[in-house]
């Protein structure tokens, strides 16, 4: 029997490095998955990531964002009507 290959981690700058070649499209990702000694499918993945989160690359590059607080607010509120109503019911129960 053959001995198992462990798979191999790739250290996030390799990988955008393979993915930006593959996304300048001057080598087919077989011809960089050779050069770069990864499978085809993985150089691929990796285009697709970056591609993908193109968009939020700069996000945050402008100061702090303001949140919106009134939704976080509403189930602070909510959690705490539910615990008031914990609290009586179990003063309730004690005074049985």
């Amino acid at each position: 029997m053959s001995a198992v290959k462990a798979r191999a981690l790739h250290a996030p700058g390799f990988k955008a490095k393979v993915g930006l070649e593959a996304i300048r499209g001057v080598k087919m990702p077989s011809q960089i998955g050779q050069e770069q000694s990864v499978h085809p499918v993985l150089v691929g993945q990796w285009k697709k990531t970056i591609l993908e989160n193109a968009g939020t690359l700069f996000d945050g590059k402008r100061g702090p964002k303001v949140a919106d607080n009134s939704a976080i607010e509403e189930k602070l509120y909510a959690k705490i009507g539910r615990l008031e109503m914990d609290i009586a019911w179990l003063k309730k129960k004690l005074e049985l």
